[in-house]
């Protein structure tokens, strides 16, 4: 979620990225808005359908929802620097914003299952004691998280039958580790400064390319194949590619979005990401009704990219038109009024 800063002073390529990690996200929730029955009908994966969830595993699924991990984290830096430039308590400050998006989290799940805010809201508590630390500190903190992660995703693909480490295995080789590195991945590059001077940092940013590339075209092959027979260790094979391909991703983004032309082309696509929390939740509604008037007693992968792109489009032209009106959307300004306890500014 991005923090509620003045129009001056926001990073266009942020809520770009993040509008485009939204659309990302609805690629793999649609299908779950439609909770499905033991026995009821099962998705055609046959001929396009088949290709399509193929592809979504490789392109898509849980690097979108990295790459908004990465912008909490982001989000985190900038929220707390400039809440501690106003005298405020940065880390207080930020442990009360997490209780907020907890709240709404918890009564979000009550409309869909699949929600991540609740989850973001606790691991979020795992930032706190980073802030003052070192970007020295963080990198070598951020190192051995990943190796350790990375080791366990490999011993869940090959010893999958190791009682004894299968516990361990399972602890640090999860999808809440995978959010916790990107949360301080995204608060290491903001603290770095390097969201405000990627040109700067051209060539760290081409050096990461240069790095992830390979492993985003090796995992990608083995995810490819993977999924064309019943292997049971493909959601680990995924696993192990979303951080690098997510840093690829993000690497090659930052880039594109240098280009002012680019950039100005895909504003419209920054006002849903300058919004994202509104956004997020309003998925889940606008999804199940658009299901309910296709009448769909299942979603297909087909389906899943025609309501995706449907929810997208209403959702820019919704954010579009909405600030030309305001400043902050509706739950961008009930969090911060949850985090602050008192009168928010005008929204108009």
């Amino acid at each position: 979620m991005n923090p509620s800063v003045p129009q001056k002073e926001r990073i266009v390529s942020l809520d770009i990225i993040r509008g485009l990690a939204l659309f990302g996200i609805l690629l793999i929730n649609v299908a779950a808005y439609q909770i499905r029955i033991e026995g009821g009908p099962i998705p055609d994966d046959s001929g396009i359908n088949g290709i399509i969830d193929r592809l979504i595993g490789i392109f898509i699924e849980k690097k979108f929802f990295s790459i908004f991990s990465f912008l909490f984290g982001v989000g985190f830096y900038i929220f707390a620097s400039r809440a501690e430039a106003r005298g405020d308590k940065p880390r207080w400050r930020f442990a009360r914003r997490l209780l907020a998006l907890l709240l709404i989290g918890i009564v979000h799940i009550f409309v869909f299952w699949g929600s991540i805010l609740a989850i973001y809201a606790v691991i979020g508590f795992l930032l706190i004691p980073f802030y003052n630390a070192k970007i020295t500190t963080i990198s070598k903190w951020l190192f051995a998280i990943i190796t350790v992660h990375v080791l366990c995703i490999l011993g869940q693909i090959f010893l999958p039958n190791q009682e004894v480490f299968s516990t361990v295995f399972g602890l640090f080789g999860n999808d809440a580790i995978t959010i916790f590195i990107m949360f301080l991945t995204g608060f290491l590059v903001a603290k770095a400064d390097w969201i405000s001077h990627v040109s700067e940092y051209s060539k760290q940013i081409k050096w990461v390319q240069l790095v992830t590339f390979p492993f985003f075209i090796g995992i990608s092959i083995w995810i490819w194949f993977a999924s064309q027979g019943e292997y049971q260790n493909l959601n680990s094979i995924i696993s192990l590619g979303v951080i690098p391909i997510t840093y690829f991703y993000l690497a090659c983004l930052f880039m594109i979005l240098e280009n002012n032309k680019i950039a100005n082309l895909l504003k419209p696509i920054g006002r849903v990401g300058q919004m994202a929390f509104t956004n997020y939740l309003a998925q889940s509604f606008i999804g199940l009704a658009i299901i309910s008037f296709m009448g769909l007693e299942v979603v297909s992968p087909a389906d899943v990219v025609i309501i995706a792109i449907l929810i997208f489009v209403i959702q820019i032209i919704f954010s579009v038109i909405w600030f030309k009106f305001f400043k902050m959307g509706p739950c961008e300004k009930l969090w911060r009024f949850m985090t602050y306890g008192k009168k928010v500014m005008s929204n108009k």
